[in-house]
C-alpha cells in the first residue's frame, strides 16, 4: 500500500513592487501559524513523510520548514523546478517517477494543479466516508490544506486517476485557524 500526502503551501503575501517575482512571495503571519498547525496535526495523526517533493518557491519552502519543525520527520527533500506551478499531469508524472521503496511522499505545491491532481486521483466512492470535509475538497483546496490518499498499488508508476481512497482532508479552518 502507498500513501500520498498532498499539501498546498500556506497563506502567502500578495505580490508587491519590491517582490515582483511570484516565486519570491513569503508566508504571512497567518500562513506561518497554519503551517505549524498542519505539521502538528500531521505528527498527531501519524502522517509523516519519508520523502518530500517541494516546489522551489519561497512560500512552499517556508511551509516545508515550518511543517518539518513540527514533525521532525527528517524526510529526504527534493526541490524539482518543474513542481513550481505544475499542472495536475506534471504532478502525477513526478509521483509516478518515485522509487517504489518510497511509501509516504509529501508533495508541497500550488493550485490549481495540486487541487486538480488530488481530485483526479480520488475514487469518488471514498468521498462519503469523510462526510462534509471531503465535499469541501471538491469545492476548494485552501492554503495549508492537507489531503491524505491511500492506494492499493505497490508501484508508483501504476498510479491512475480515480484509484485513491481519501483517508483525510484537513484545513486550517478544521484546526480552529483562519
Amino acid at each position: 500500500m502507498k500513501r500520498l500526502l498532498i499539501l498546498r503551501h500556506a497563506k502567502a503575501e500578495r505580490a508587491k513592487k519590491d517582490t515582483p517575482e511570484d516565486s519570491d512571495r513569503p508566508l504571512t503571519d497567518r500562513g506561518r501559524k497554519d503551517a505549524r498547525a498542519i505539521g502538528h496535526i500531521m505528527t498527531a495523526r501519524g502522517y509523516l513523510p519519508d520523502v518530500v517533493l517541494c516546489s522551489p518557491s519561497k512560500r512552499t519552502r517556508e511551509t516545508l520548514e515550518l511543517v518539518e519543525s513540527e514533525t521532525g520527520s527528517g524526510a529526504k527533500v527534493e526541490v524539482p523546478d518543474k513542481l513550481y506551478l505544475a499542472t495536475a499531469r506534471q504532478i502525477l508524472a513526478l509521483v509516478r517517477g518515485l522509487p517504489d521503496d518510497v511509501r509516504r511522499p509529501l508533495i508541497i505545491g500550488h493550485n490549481p494543479g495540486l487541487e486538480e491532481c488530488a481530485i483526479s486521483l480520488i475514487d469518488d466512492a471514498s468521498y462519503p466516508k469523510l462526510g462534509p470535509r471531503s465535499e469541501s475538497l471538491k469545492e476548494k483546496f485552501p492554503t495549508a490544506a492537507l489531503a491524505v490518499l491511500d492506494f492499493r498499488s505497490s508501484k508508483w508508476k501504476d498510479l491512475k486517476p480515480a484509484t485513491g481512497t481519501l483517508l483525510d482532508f484537513i484545513t486550517p479552518k478544521d484546526l480552529g485557524r483562519n
